[in-house]
């Protein structure tokens, strides 16, 4: 369960852990965009800095400002946002 945080304009903001090639942790904070259907959006320069070597669905882009976590991961991982209280996770 990833447990997120709530941003000023009501984004939905939670922190992963991206994995480098060479086995670093890269911790990034990513937006879920619910509008998004894919599973993750990086910038161009992120991604090739990751140095991966496998296929994963990533879709890039020259000037994405946010790593996004789309809309599909929500067909594996129930979401509980309640603005109210505070409490957001992802699991």
């Amino acid at each position: 369960m990833i447990q997120g945080k709530f941003g000023e304009k009501g984004q939905l903001f939670f922190e992963i852990e991206l994995i480098t090639y060479n086995r670093l942790n890269l911790p990034v904070d990513t937006m879920l965009d619910t509008g998004f259907t894919g599973f993750m959006a990086i910038n161009k320069q992120d991604l090739e800095s990751l140095d991966w070597e496998y296929e994963i669905n990533v879709y890039v882009g020259n000037e994405i400002t946010e790593v996004l976590l789309g809309s599909e991961w929500l067909k594996i991982l129930p979401l509980v946002a309640n603005y109210q209280v505070g409490i957001l996770t992802l699991g």
